[in-house]
Protein backbone atom coordinates (compact mmCIF):
# COMPACT_ATOMS: atom_id res chain seq x y z
CA UNK A 1 0.00 0.00 0.00
CA UNK A 2 1.41 3.62 -0.98
CA UNK A 3 1.47 6.32 1.75
CA UNK A 4 -1.18 8.11 -0.46
CA UNK A 5 -3.45 5.27 -0.43
CA UNK A 6 -2.94 4.53 3.40
CA UNK A 7 -3.40 8.67 3.69
CA UNK A 8 -7.11 7.89 1.92
CA UNK A 9 -8.46 4.91 3.93
CA UNK A 10 -7.13 5.47 7.10
CA UNK A 11 -9.70 6.64 9.51
CA UNK A 12 -9.11 10.02 11.33
CA UNK A 13 -10.22 11.77 14.34
CA UNK A 14 -11.41 15.38 13.71
CA UNK A 15 -12.39 17.81 16.65
CA UNK A 16 -14.67 20.43 15.36
CA UNK A 17 -14.42 22.86 17.97
CA UNK A 18 -17.24 26.06 17.06
CA UNK A 19 -17.51 28.81 20.14
CA UNK A 20 -20.95 29.65 21.28
CA UNK A 21 -20.90 33.18 19.85
CA UNK A 22 -20.69 31.67 16.44
CA UNK A 23 -23.34 29.22 16.97
CA UNK A 24 -21.37 26.78 18.63
CA UNK A 25 -22.50 22.51 18.47
CA UNK A 26 -25.89 23.81 16.17
CA UNK A 27 -23.76 25.13 13.99
CA UNK A 28 -21.30 22.67 14.06
CA UNK A 29 -23.70 19.65 13.74
CA UNK A 30 -23.24 18.75 9.89
CA UNK A 31 -19.55 18.25 10.23
CA UNK A 32 -20.29 15.05 11.08
CA UNK A 33 -21.76 13.76 8.13
CA UNK A 34 -19.03 15.64 5.95
CA UNK A 35 -16.53 13.01 5.76
CA UNK A 36 -18.13 9.48 5.82
CA UNK A 37 -15.81 6.24 5.88
CA UNK A 38 -12.56 8.64 5.97
CA UNK A 39 -13.05 10.54 9.56
CA UNK A 40 -15.36 10.28 12.73
CA UNK A 41 -16.20 13.89 13.65
CA UNK A 42 -16.39 15.30 17.30
CA UNK A 43 -18.04 18.32 17.61
CA UNK A 44 -17.61 20.50 20.67
CA UNK A 45 -17.78 23.98 22.08
CA UNK A 46 -14.52 24.43 23.76
CA UNK A 47 -11.20 22.19 22.95
CA UNK A 48 -11.05 21.80 27.06
CA UNK A 49 -14.76 19.88 26.74
CA UNK A 50 -13.81 16.32 25.57
CA UNK A 51 -10.47 15.81 27.03
CA UNK A 52 -10.08 12.36 25.53
CA UNK A 53 -11.35 13.60 21.60
CA UNK A 54 -8.39 15.88 21.82
CA UNK A 55 -6.02 13.34 22.60
CA UNK A 56 -7.28 11.28 19.97
CA UNK A 57 -7.43 14.18 17.52
CA UNK A 58 -5.25 14.14 14.36
CA UNK A 59 -7.44 17.28 12.99
CA UNK A 60 -9.16 19.86 14.58
CA UNK A 61 -11.37 22.24 12.70
CA UNK A 62 -11.53 25.68 14.67
CA UNK A 63 -14.80 28.60 14.50
CA UNK A 64 -13.06 30.76 16.60
CA UNK A 65 -12.37 28.54 19.15
CA UNK A 66 -8.72 29.15 20.94
CA UNK A 67 -6.72 26.24 20.30
CA UNK A 68 -3.98 27.24 22.71
CA UNK A 69 -0.39 25.53 23.28
CA UNK A 70 -1.51 23.17 26.02
CA UNK A 71 -4.56 21.93 23.48
CA UNK A 72 -1.72 21.11 20.90
CA UNK A 73 0.25 19.41 23.97
CA UNK A 74 -2.31 17.77 24.59
CA UNK A 75 -3.18 15.60 20.79
CA UNK A 76 0.12 13.78 20.28
CA UNK A 77 -1.12 12.72 16.95
CA UNK A 78 -2.47 15.72 15.65
CA UNK A 79 -1.69 16.79 12.08
CA UNK A 80 -3.64 19.83 10.72
CA UNK A 81 -5.86 22.57 12.74
CA UNK A 82 -7.58 24.39 10.09
CA UNK A 83 -9.42 27.41 11.39
CA UNK A 84 -12.83 27.94 9.30
CA UNK A 85 -11.84 31.69 9.27
CA UNK A 86 -9.69 34.44 7.49
CA UNK A 87 -8.04 35.00 10.99
CA UNK A 88 -5.69 32.67 12.81
CA UNK A 89 -4.99 34.76 15.63
CA UNK A 90 -7.33 32.26 18.40
CA UNK A 91 -4.29 29.49 17.68
CA UNK A 92 -0.89 29.71 19.31
CA UNK A 93 0.92 29.22 16.18
CA UNK A 94 4.55 29.28 17.84
CA UNK A 95 3.52 26.58 19.62
CA UNK A 96 1.97 24.68 16.57
CA UNK A 97 5.75 25.81 14.46
CA UNK A 98 7.58 24.32 17.56
CA UNK A 99 5.15 20.99 17.24
CA UNK A 100 5.54 20.92 13.19
CA UNK A 101 1.39 21.37 13.14
CA UNK A 102 0.40 23.17 10.20
CA UNK A 103 -2.38 25.37 10.68
CA UNK A 104 -4.41 27.04 7.76
CA UNK A 105 -6.55 29.71 7.22
CA UNK A 106 -9.21 29.77 4.12
CA UNK A 107 -7.78 33.26 3.10
CA UNK A 108 -7.58 32.17 -0.77
CA UNK A 109 -10.85 31.64 -1.34
CA UNK A 110 -12.28 34.64 -0.25
CA UNK A 111 -15.32 33.23 1.52
CA UNK A 112 -15.56 36.16 3.59
CA UNK A 113 -15.01 38.97 1.71
CA UNK A 114 -18.64 40.39 0.41
CA UNK A 115 -20.20 40.38 3.52
CA UNK A 116 -17.34 42.01 5.46
CA UNK A 117 -16.71 44.34 2.38
CA UNK A 118 -20.61 45.37 2.88
CA UNK A 119 -20.67 45.48 6.42
CA UNK A 120 -17.47 48.03 6.18
CA UNK A 121 -19.77 49.90 3.78
CA UNK A 122 -23.16 49.35 6.18
CA UNK A 123 -20.81 50.72 9.03
CA UNK A 124 -19.71 53.47 6.65
CA UNK A 125 -22.68 54.47 5.19
CA UNK A 126 -24.07 54.44 9.37
CA UNK A 127 -21.70 57.15 10.63
CA UNK A 128 -22.01 59.34 7.33
CA UNK A 129 -25.91 59.58 7.40
CA UNK A 130 -26.13 59.64 11.34
CA UNK A 131 -28.42 56.28 10.79
CA UNK A 132 -28.27 55.42 14.49
CA UNK A 133 -29.16 58.80 16.21
CA UNK A 134 -31.60 59.75 13.49
CA UNK A 135 -33.46 56.15 14.29
CA UNK A 136 -33.09 56.61 18.12
CA UNK A 137 -34.60 60.30 17.58
CA UNK A 138 -37.79 59.40 15.67
CA UNK A 139 -38.82 56.22 18.00
CA UNK A 140 -38.70 59.19 20.81
CA UNK A 141 -40.46 61.18 18.90
CA UNK A 142 -37.54 63.78 18.13
CA UNK A 143 -37.45 65.46 14.75
CA UNK A 144 -33.62 65.30 15.37
CA UNK A 145 -33.00 66.52 11.24
CA UNK A 146 -32.34 70.79 12.61
CA UNK A 147 -29.64 68.77 15.24
CA UNK A 148 -28.27 66.27 13.12
CA UNK A 149 -27.58 68.14 9.78
CA UNK A 150 -24.51 70.06 10.62
CA UNK A 151 -22.68 66.29 10.87
CA UNK A 152 -24.65 64.92 7.71
CA UNK A 153 -21.64 63.87 4.78
CA UNK A 154 -21.40 62.08 2.04
CA UNK A 155 -18.78 59.14 1.26
CA UNK A 156 -18.16 60.57 -2.59
CA UNK A 157 -14.99 62.79 -2.76
CA UNK A 158 -14.05 61.38 0.11
CA UNK A 159 -10.30 59.53 0.85
CA UNK A 160 -10.75 56.12 2.18
CA UNK A 161 -7.56 54.56 3.85
CA UNK A 162 -7.39 50.75 3.82
CA UNK A 163 -5.25 49.21 5.92
CA UNK A 164 -4.39 45.50 4.28
CA UNK A 165 -5.10 45.13 0.65
CA UNK A 166 -5.98 41.78 0.73
CA UNK A 167 -8.80 39.86 -0.67
CA UNK A 168 -11.54 41.35 1.29
CA UNK A 169 -8.99 45.21 1.46
CA UNK A 170 -9.75 44.65 -2.29
CA UNK A 171 -13.38 43.87 -2.18
CA UNK A 172 -13.93 47.29 -0.31
CA UNK A 173 -11.89 49.22 -2.46
CA UNK A 174 -13.97 48.35 -5.75
CA UNK A 175 -17.07 49.56 -3.46
CA UNK A 176 -15.20 52.68 -2.73
CA UNK A 177 -14.58 53.45 -6.37
CA UNK A 178 -18.11 52.48 -7.36
CA UNK A 179 -19.01 55.67 -4.37
CA UNK A 180 -16.23 57.76 -6.13
CA UNK A 181 -13.97 57.61 -3.43
CA UNK A 182 -10.26 57.93 -3.57
CA UNK A 183 -8.29 54.85 -2.59
CA UNK A 184 -5.17 54.78 -0.36
CA UNK A 185 -3.70 51.96 0.96
CA UNK A 186 -0.98 50.38 3.37
CA UNK A 187 0.77 46.69 3.57
CA UNK A 188 3.87 45.24 3.41
CA UNK A 189 4.36 46.34 -0.44
CA UNK A 190 2.53 47.78 -3.00
CA UNK A 191 -0.03 45.97 -4.95
CA UNK A 192 0.53 45.49 -8.76
CA UNK A 193 0.61 48.68 -10.58
CA UNK A 194 -2.64 46.79 -12.38
CA UNK A 195 -4.78 46.26 -9.40
CA UNK A 196 -4.00 49.70 -7.95
CA UNK A 197 -4.99 50.88 -11.78
CA UNK A 198 -7.97 48.83 -11.65
CA UNK A 199 -8.93 50.33 -7.85
CA UNK A 200 -9.62 54.07 -9.37
CA UNK A 201 -5.48 54.66 -9.04
CA UNK A 202 -5.20 53.38 -5.69
CA UNK A 203 -1.99 54.32 -3.91
CA UNK A 204 0.06 52.63 -1.50
CA UNK A 205 1.16 54.82 1.64
CA UNK A 206 2.73 54.48 4.60
CA UNK A 207 0.47 53.68 7.61
CA UNK A 208 0.74 57.16 9.37
CA UNK A 209 0.49 58.59 6.36
CA UNK A 210 -2.63 57.25 5.24
CA UNK A 211 -4.06 58.36 8.93
CA UNK A 212 -3.04 61.55 8.14
CA UNK A 213 -4.53 61.72 5.00
CA UNK A 214 -7.81 59.64 5.42
CA UNK A 215 -11.20 60.58 5.64
CA UNK A 216 -12.45 56.87 6.81
CA UNK A 217 -9.86 54.42 7.83
CA UNK A 218 -10.72 50.59 7.87
CA UNK A 219 -8.64 47.92 8.72
CA UNK A 220 -8.67 44.71 7.15
CA UNK A 221 -5.27 43.09 8.57
CA UNK A 222 -4.57 39.78 10.11
CA UNK A 223 -4.02 40.15 14.41
CA UNK A 224 -0.52 39.08 14.92
CA UNK A 225 1.92 40.56 17.60
CA UNK A 226 3.02 43.11 15.10
CA UNK A 227 -0.38 44.72 14.44
CA UNK A 228 -1.97 44.24 18.03
CA UNK A 229 -2.58 47.50 18.73
CA UNK A 230 -1.84 49.32 16.03
CA UNK A 231 -3.43 52.42 16.33
CA UNK A 232 -3.31 53.12 19.80
CA UNK A 233 -3.53 56.80 20.94
CA UNK A 234 -0.26 58.10 19.07
CA UNK A 235 -1.85 56.57 16.08
CA UNK A 236 -5.19 57.93 16.54
CA UNK A 237 -4.20 61.15 17.18
CA UNK A 238 -2.57 61.36 13.52
CA UNK A 239 -6.20 61.28 11.83
CA UNK A 240 -8.31 64.69 11.63
CA UNK A 241 -10.79 65.29 13.83
CA UNK A 242 -13.24 64.95 10.65
CA UNK A 243 -12.47 61.11 10.07
CA UNK A 244 -14.06 58.37 11.05
CA UNK A 245 -12.58 54.66 12.03
CA UNK A 246 -14.03 51.16 10.74
CA UNK A 247 -13.27 48.09 12.19
CA UNK A 248 -14.19 44.54 10.42
CA UNK A 249 -11.24 42.97 11.31
CA UNK A 250 -9.70 42.13 15.13
CA UNK A 251 -10.83 43.90 17.84
CA UNK A 252 -7.12 44.05 19.26
CA UNK A 253 -6.19 45.70 16.14
CA UNK A 254 -7.07 49.05 17.59
CA UNK A 255 -6.62 49.84 21.62
CA UNK A 256 -10.45 50.47 22.62
CA UNK A 257 -9.26 52.84 25.57
CA UNK A 258 -7.41 54.85 23.49
CA UNK A 259 -10.43 55.18 20.76
CA UNK A 260 -13.06 55.81 23.19
CA UNK A 261 -10.94 58.58 24.69
CA UNK A 262 -10.15 59.81 21.52
CA UNK A 263 -14.35 59.61 20.32
CA UNK A 264 -15.23 61.33 23.96
CA UNK A 265 -12.56 64.01 23.40
CA UNK A 266 -14.18 64.78 19.59
CA UNK A 267 -10.71 64.33 18.45
CA UNK A 268 -12.60 61.60 15.56
CA UNK A 269 -16.10 62.13 14.13
CA UNK A 270 -16.97 58.61 14.75
CA UNK A 271 -16.36 54.71 14.49
CA UNK A 272 -17.84 51.74 12.99
CA UNK A 273 -17.14 48.62 15.10
CA UNK A 274 -18.57 45.04 14.14
CA UNK A 275 -15.14 43.56 16.47
CA UNK A 276 -14.17 43.78 20.34
CA UNK A 277 -11.65 42.36 22.65
CA UNK A 278 -12.42 39.87 23.92
CA UNK A 279 -15.64 38.98 22.42
CA UNK A 280 -18.51 38.79 23.77
CA UNK A 281 -17.22 42.10 25.22
CA UNK A 282 -18.11 42.72 28.74
CA UNK A 283 -20.29 46.04 30.34
CA UNK A 284 -17.00 47.79 31.25
CA UNK A 285 -16.26 48.60 27.86
CA UNK A 286 -16.27 52.12 27.34
CA UNK A 287 -16.91 52.09 23.69
CA UNK A 288 -20.67 51.20 24.21
CA UNK A 289 -21.22 54.47 25.92
CA UNK A 290 -18.95 56.50 23.72
CA UNK A 291 -20.53 59.55 21.35
CA UNK A 292 -21.10 58.54 18.06
CA UNK A 293 -20.55 54.98 17.49
CA UNK A 294 -21.86 52.02 15.29
CA UNK A 295 -21.56 48.66 16.68
CA UNK A 296 -22.57 45.38 15.57
CA UNK A 297 -21.87 42.24 16.96
CA UNK A 298 -18.96 40.41 14.63
CA UNK A 299 -21.47 40.18 11.79
CA UNK A 300 -19.43 40.89 8.76
CA UNK A 301 -18.40 37.40 7.46
CA UNK A 302 -21.32 35.59 8.86
CA UNK A 303 -24.53 35.85 6.52
CA UNK A 304 -26.18 32.72 5.61
CA UNK A 305 -24.42 32.66 2.24
CA UNK A 306 -21.29 33.58 3.53
CA UNK A 307 -21.33 30.77 6.62
CA UNK A 308 -21.80 28.14 3.61
CA UNK A 309 -18.62 29.49 1.57
CA UNK A 310 -16.54 29.51 4.88
CA UNK A 311 -17.39 25.70 5.75
CA UNK A 312 -16.42 24.37 1.85
CA UNK A 313 -13.56 26.19 2.39
CA UNK A 314 -12.39 24.59 5.76
CA UNK A 315 -13.67 20.98 4.46
CA UNK A 316 -12.33 21.57 1.08
CA UNK A 317 -8.73 21.96 2.51
CA UNK A 318 -9.16 19.03 4.89
CA UNK A 319 -10.54 16.85 2.43
CA UNK A 320 -7.81 17.63 -0.03
CA UNK A 321 -5.09 16.88 2.93
CA UNK A 322 -7.18 13.31 3.86
CA UNK A 323 -7.04 12.46 0.22
CA UNK A 324 -3.35 13.47 0.30
CA UNK A 325 -3.36 16.50 -1.21
CA UNK A 326 -1.34 19.82 -0.33
CA UNK A 327 -2.91 21.81 1.76
CA UNK A 328 -3.66 25.54 1.00
CA UNK A 329 -3.18 28.60 3.04
CA UNK A 330 -0.86 27.53 5.61
CA UNK A 331 0.10 30.27 7.82
CA UNK A 332 2.61 28.16 10.07
CA UNK A 333 5.61 28.42 7.20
Amino acid sequence: MTAQSATTTTMKNILAVISPHVGGRAAGAALAEVFPGRAHVTVVETADEDPAALRAAHIVITGLGPVTAEHLAAAPDLELVQCASHGFDYVDLTAARDRGVPVCTIGSSGAEKQNVAEQTFALMLALAKQLVPAHTALVEADWALPRLQRSLTELSGKTLGIVGLGHIGEEVARRAVAFDMTVVYTGPRPAAPETEARLGGARHLSLDELLRTSDYVTLHAPLTEATRHLLDAERLALLKPTAFVVNTARGALIDQDALADALAAGALAGAGIDVFDPEPPTAALRLLKAPNVVLSPHVAGVTRETLVRIALAAVENVAGHLAGKPLRDVVTT
